[in-house]
């Protein structure tokens, strides 16, 4: 991951700028810590400084094993140690996941359903609670008509959502979060799942 940062996530204490709290500063060492699998390429971008004091935010680029871009994403924590409505404590993850299906399954009706299902099981799996989760799932279809009727259809879908980890151990529940959303990339992207027991390989530069 990259080592840029928002000031309000990384850099405190320069240019004026209030050093971050330990325990945010420890979700940000966590995250640039964790290991993702190859294929998807982190960067570390500004946090949304409007949604709350402390943030840091991540962008991904899933490939495949031609190098092409097959599913993006972005994730962010959002730290206010008062907390915000609707939080459940003072720890906030966001994350987005957008891929275009595969030509057999941009039409199919439950492709919503499917979408929200991937990031349910993800959550899940990692142990991540989900009564305060809430989102969208947005699904695009491009149909062609008259001479351009052979084409298949064309669409989009991205999901949306955030949700509060745990708040006792909020580095290793923002690591879990951050594991939940690589697999939610990973599913968007056609990607097979790792098998049980097989380590993770060090993310690309």
């Amino acid at each position: 991951m990259d080592a840029h940062a928002d000031g309000r996530a990384g850099g405190g204490g320069r240019g004026g700028t209030p050093a971050p709290p330990p325990a945010f500063a420890e979700v940000v060492e966590r995250l640039r810590a964790t290991a993702l699998r190859p294929e998807v390429v982190l960067e570390e971008v500004p946090g949304p400084s409007r949604l709350a004091p402390w943030s840091v935010a991540l962008s991904a680029d899933v490939l495949d094993e031609a190098g092409d871009d097959v599913a993006e994403g972005r994730f962010v924590v959002l730290h206010d140690p008062a907390g915000q409505e609707g939080w459940d404590g003072p720890w906030r993850v966001v994350v987005l996941a957008r891929c275009t299906p595969a030509d057999e399954d941009a039409a199919d009706p439950m492709l919503a359903e499917v979408g929200w299902s991937w990031l349910v099981e993800a959550l899940d799996d990692h142990g991540l609670p989900t009564r305060s989760l809430g989102g969208t799932v947005t699904r695009s279809t491009s149909h062609s008509f008259g001479q351009l009727a052979a084409r298949p259809v064309d669409g989009e879908l991205e999901v949306r959502a955030s949700f509060s980890p745990p708040a006792d151990d909020a580095p290793a529940g923002a690591v879990a979060a951050l594991l939940a959303w690589a697999q939610l990339l990973g599913a968007a992207a056609g990607l097979a799942p790792l098998p049980p027991g097989v380590a993770r390989l060090p993310r690309r530069a």
